[in-house]
This record gives C-alpha cells, sequence and structure tokens, in this order.
C-alpha cells in the first residue's frame, strides 16, 4: 500500500519522458495502466540488442531500454484508431485520476481523447501532454527527440572538450537527460496537481516540454549570462574558476581532483611528491593557478599518471582532498556504497526467470517507493484489466480481440 495506492494513471506515453514519469508514480503505489498499440507495443520494447535473456540464455523480446523505464504497470492494447479502442481508453479515463500522453500536439483530439474530451467523462481528471516543444509556439508542430532539444535548449553549447583542445566541440550527454528530465518535472506537476484536486476538486491540464525543461535545468548557467550578457562556454572536465579541479589520467585509468581551496592544492601536490608547487608563486594561490592553468596542468597531468588510480585515492582521501574514480558501470554496480544503498534490485519475470532493474533513488521512512512488478509482456493485462475496472465479460472480451481493437 504505497503513498499512491489511490491514484490511477492511464498512460498513453511511449519512449523515455511519459513512461519515466509513470514508472515513478508506480513506485509509490499508483495503479499504472499502460497503454499500447497491439502487435508491436511500446517503440522501446523492439531498441535492443541487449535483450532480456530467458532462464536458457536466449534472447527475449523485451529489450533493456523498455525495461528501464515500465515496471511496477499493467499492460493493455488497444488500438485508438478504432471506435471501439476510443470508447475503452475513455471509459479507462472515466476510473483514472490522471492520464499520461506524449503524443504530437493536437494529434489525440481526431480521436476525442484529448483534454478536453476526457474532462467531459471525468472532470477531475489531471491530463498531462508531453511534447518537444509544448502546445504553443512556432515549433508546437515539431517532433521532438531528445539529442535535438539539447542542441537548441543550449546544453550542448556548455558540453564538450574545450575549443581548440583535442575533441573539442559540442557534446550530448550520455543519456537523454532532457527526456529524463522532463519526466521529473511531469512527476511534480502532477503531484502538485493532485494535490489541488484534493483541496479543491479540480482537475487541469499539464503542459510539458522538452525543450522548456532543457531550458530551465542549465540552472546557473542560465543566470550567469542573464546576468553578465555572455553566453558560457564549454570547458571540457576542467572548472572555468578553480584550478585544478578536473580529471586526471593515472597510469591505469582516470580520477577526478576537485581541489576546493589553496590548502587543498598544497595537500594534492605533497601527496604527488611535488610540494615545491604550492610554494610556486604562479600557483600558490588560486587566481594565480587559474591564471596559469596551461603551465600547471600539463606538471600536474605529468604527476598524476606516476600512480594507478586507487593508489591516489586512498592517498587523496587520508590527505582530505576531494577526489574520485572514474567508474564504468560494472565498477558502479561493484561499488561498496552503491551496494550498500541497495540500487541494483531483481524482480521475477514472466518468462520464467528474472530481470536485473536499477531502483528508485528515493529514501523515505514511512512510504518508501517498492518495486513490486516486472515490465509487464505486450498485452500482458488486457483481459484483467478490462474486466476488473471496466467490468467486461469474456464474450466481450473475445469480440473485441477478433475485430482488433485490443
Amino acid at each position: 500500500m504505497g503513498a499512491l495506492s489511490h491514484i490511477r494513471v492511464l498512460d498513453l506515453t511511449r519512449v523515455l519522458a511519459g513512461p519515466w514519469c509513470a514508472q515513478t508514480l508506480a513506485d509509490f503505489g499508483a495503479d499504472v495502466i499502460k497503454i499500447e498499440r497491439p502487435e508491436t507495443g511500446d517503440d522501446t520494447r523492439h531498441w535492443g540488442p541487449p535483450y532480456l535473456k530467458t532462464p536458457d540464455g536466449e534472447d527475449t523480446r523485451e529489450a533493456a531500454y523498455y525495461l528501464a523505464a515500465n515496471r511496477n504497470k499493467r499492460s493493455v492494447t488497444v488500438d485508438i484508431a478504432t471506435s471501439e479502442g476510443q470508447r475503452i481508453v475513455r471509459e479507462l479515463a472515466a476510473q483514472s485520476d490522471v492520464v499520461l500522453e506524449n503524443y504530437k500536439a493536437g494529434q489525440l483530439k481526431k480521436y476525442g481523447l484529448d483534454y478536453e474530451s476526457l474532462k467531459a467523462v471525468k472532470p477531475d481528471i489531471v491530463y498531462c501532454s508531453v511534447t518537444g516543444f509544448g502546445q504553443t509556439g512556432p515549433y508546437a508542430s515539431r517532433a521532438g527527440y531528445d539529442f535535438i532539444v539539447q542542441g537548441i535548449g543550449g546544453f550542448m553549447s556548455i558540453t564538450g572538450e574545450r575549443d581548440g583542445q583535442p575533441g573539442g566541440g559540442p557534446q550530448k550527454a550520455g543519456v537523454a537527460i532532457a527526456d529524463l528530465m522532463t519526466g521529473m518535472y511531469a512527476t511534480i506537476g502532477v503531484l502538485t496537481a493532485l494535490a489541488h484536486r484534493d483541496r479543491t476538486g479540480e482537475g487541469q491540464y499539464i503542459d510539458m516540454a522538452l525543450l522548456d525543461v532543457q531550458v530551465a535545468m542549465l540552472a546557473n548557467m542560465n543566470t550567469n549570462f542573464l546576468a553578465s550578457g555572455k553566453p558560457p562556454v564549454r570547458w571540457g572536465n576542467a572548472h572555468p574558476n578553480i584550478v585544478p579541479y578536473q580529471t586526471f589520467q593515472t597510469s591505469d585509468g582516470w580520477i577526478i581532483v576537485a581541489v576546493g581551496n589553496d590548502g587543498q592544492f598544497r595537500k594534492f601536490v605533497e601527496v604527488g611528491g611535488r610540494a615545491d608547487l604550492a610554494d610556486d608563486a604562479r600557483f600558490a594561490a588560486n587566481p594565480s593557478r587559474v591564471r596559469n592553468r596551461d603551465t600547471l596542468v600539463p606538471i600536474l597531468a605529468d604527476m598524476v599518471r606516476g600512480k594507478g588510480k586507487h593508489e591516489w585515492i586512498a592517498e587523496l582521501e587520508a590527505a582530505g582532498v576531494p577526489c574520485g574514480p572514474i567508474n564504468d558501470l560494472g565498477e558502479v554496480f561493484e561499488d561498496p556504497q552503491v551496494l550498500a544503498r541497495k540500487m541494483q534490485i531483481d524482480l521475477p519475470h514472466p518468462t520464467g526467470g528474472s530481470v536485473k532493474l536499477v531502483a528508485s533513488p528515493i529514501k523515505m521512512s514511512a512510504t518508501p517507493p517498492e518495486a513490486r512488478t516486472a515490465p509487464p509482456l505486450l498485452g500482458e493485462h488486457t483481459s484483467s484489466v478490462l474486466a476488473d475496472v471496466l467490468g467486461y465479460d469474456e464474450a466481450t472480451i473475445a469480440r473485441l480481440r477478433e475485430s482488433k481493437a485490443i
């Protein structure tokens, strides 16, 4: 019985931003009914390899990408292009608290599944639309892809190695950050709208755009520009105002050294056997180090290459110098802190095996999130949802299957 176990979410979203929001709500107990296209389902089911394997080591049809964003949900296949499919979705909406969708702006209106249409059957519905560019503005009709939004929204102008350096130029993030952050902001919007509904009885419409979120999440970089009128630039793994505050290559890997003051700099170079650098007027104070970074950083790089990363981490931590390794994901899931925080979970899967997933990072004392069920097979719950939620009998469900409405 999670904190949101009294909430039902009708999830018409696909790919990542919308499903990420729905999964977060589901982790806290919401009954999430995922509507998918018959036969094909969510696009990400096919975005592989890699795929989940059966106990015999054979690939299933469940792509790892899909598994990342769809636990704790029930899958119902409905063809919303048919009149019967549209009726089913409207009936499910009437029994739901929240509708999530990420179709192109205005696309669901032709099916009678837009906000105004569903509000007519459920006046207090909370309806959240997720698109690339929102419901208004000159880009509203465009398809929105995370990669493109990272570019348009300014993220790639501040991400990547410095221009003029080897490998310099714009760089996207390693994950779809605009999608993921939009999913999180959408979760906040939905929960806020539900709180308002519970106080007033009034539902509302939520218009979420990837571009809006990408712009908003640049945080201090935005205000740096707004205050100065000067667009920030790429600094790679270095810091524009602090030296050394960057990555260094050791004899067997990479580490991060984040020197925050002159005392930490002295400890850093003492550990490296170069205490003389802390007494050099060019490097003794941070402003001087920033001005002379092009001289200092190559010296430090040579110093760091003299030891392995684990030796550096141990000695710098003992000296009180902020540092850390750059782990690959194999190392991440073996890290003692990650293990202690139980960030990997294993759930039984309908294929007969189990699926390894990443736990919710939200830790709560009274109403913690819970991973109850694995991401569903396509249409796994169609019959049970239509029977239990809408009261359809077996003959009606069989007729709908025959007509390919489900």
